[in-house]
């Protein structure tokens, strides 16, 4: 059960890992495309998204290949996808730069989603989170793989607000396509 520990409306910061990336000889780091995996759990990612009813009213995407092809393959899923900014504060970032980004979130957006690459979301997924459901928490720190979910749930007027041990990690998944 989520505790009322702070005033304002439920928010969510819903953390997409991107899916596997393929590793071309000679493409930049940046520049790496989806592996066929990815191309199979992006899309996975999204309909599990949908089929927990937690879709994003802003996505905010790191602009590198990965990131971006897995955003666009997962919000495929969806009715009518969000905006989405692509930050290039995302790529590569640790935690005080992430919680910068988040913050910027305007108070209207209650649930958002942040597509990046660990090991930073998972560091941020860790720092935030108070507590968490069931083994969530204990999961996350074994091993938070590529098109990993993470849902952290929490109280505030504002994502200024957002803080160390300030929200609740309320679900863990890892979806994955089938292969064909």
């Amino acid at each position: 059960m989520i505790t009322r520990a702070g005033a304002g409306p439920l928010r969510r910061l819903v953390v997409l890992r991107h899916a596997k990336s393929a590793w071309p000889e000679g493409v930049e780091d940046h520049r790496r495309p989806l592996a066929r995996r990815g191309l199979r759990d992006a899309p996975a990612a999204g309909r599990a998204l949908a089929e927990a009813d937690c879709l994003p009213d802003l996505a905010l995407c790191s602009p590198a290949v990965r990131a971006r092809r897995t955003w666009e393959l997962a919000s495929a899923e969806w009715g009518t996808p969000p905006p989405v900014r692509y930050d290039r504060r995302l790529y590569a970032a640790g935690v005080p730069e992430l919680l910068e980004v988040v913050r910027e979130t305007p108070p209207e957006v209650e649930t958002l989603l942040l597509v990046g690459h660990n090991p930073g979301l998972e560091e941020l997924v860790l720092e935030v989170a108070r507590d968490g459901l069931d083994d969530t928490l204990d999961r996350v720190r074994t091993k938070f793989p590529t098109a990993a979910i993470a849902v952290l749930s929490w109280r505030g007027t504002g994502w200024p607000a957002l803080g160390p041990g300030g929200a609740l990690l309320t679900s863990f998944t890892v979806p994955r396509g089938r292969k064909e």
